[in-house]
């Protein structure tokens, strides 16, 4: 017959100092990790998307417009939107603390030219997300959208149409 079980503290106290010879072996992830930095001086701006207004038939003259708010698109007239993705151009900026900011957009219109011929549509109504001069609080980075009207006419001749617009920010 066996007795009472004895707890005995030395066991307890050598088991706790044994050097832990069944550790497991350093195992490395099964990819390194990597890193890496984007370093952007004040003062600059970088465009991040272009304004695309996807797919759009043309039955009579009317407009597509793009608002940089909600990144939607609102035909009229004999434009019809006929899916693909519609979208403000995206722009970030990086701005000193406590700067000024004035975001320029074009005034006026330009043309976007059809690709392989000469056949044009007018861009023009340029608005911002938000106002043209913004208060930076503090030294940052900062993203603002573009929208536009494009204006097809009655017989605008079928492809994909390119251009280009000039967008500055200025720190008065």
């Amino acid at each position: 017959m066996l007795g009472p079980a004895r707890f005995c503290p030395s066991f307890v106290l050598l088991a706790l100092l044994a050097p832990a010879a069944a550790l497991a072996a350093p195992v490395s992830p099964p990819t390194n990790p990597g890193a890496q930095a984007s370093l952007l001086k004040p003062l600059t701006l970088t465009k991040l998307s272009n304004m695309d207004f996807g797919n759009i038939g043309v039955i009579a003259n009317g407009t597509a417009v793009i608002d940089p708010v909600t990144e939607t698109m609102t035909t009229t007239g004999g434009i019809l939107s006929l899916g693909g993705t519609p979208r403000a151009a995206t722009f970030r900026g990086v701005a000193q603390g406590s700067a000024v900011v004035i975001i320029r957009i074009p005034n006026g219109g330009i043309n976007l030219t059809r690709v392989g011929g000469t056949e044009t549509i007018l861009l023009n109504n340029f608005t911002l997300d938000g106002q043209s001069k913004r208060a930076m609080a503090q030294a940052g980075v900062f993203d603002f959208k573009v929208g536009a009207t494009l204006r097809p006419t009655a017989g605008q001749v079928e492809g994909v149409y390119t251009g280009t617009f000039d967008v500055t920010i200025q720190y008065p």
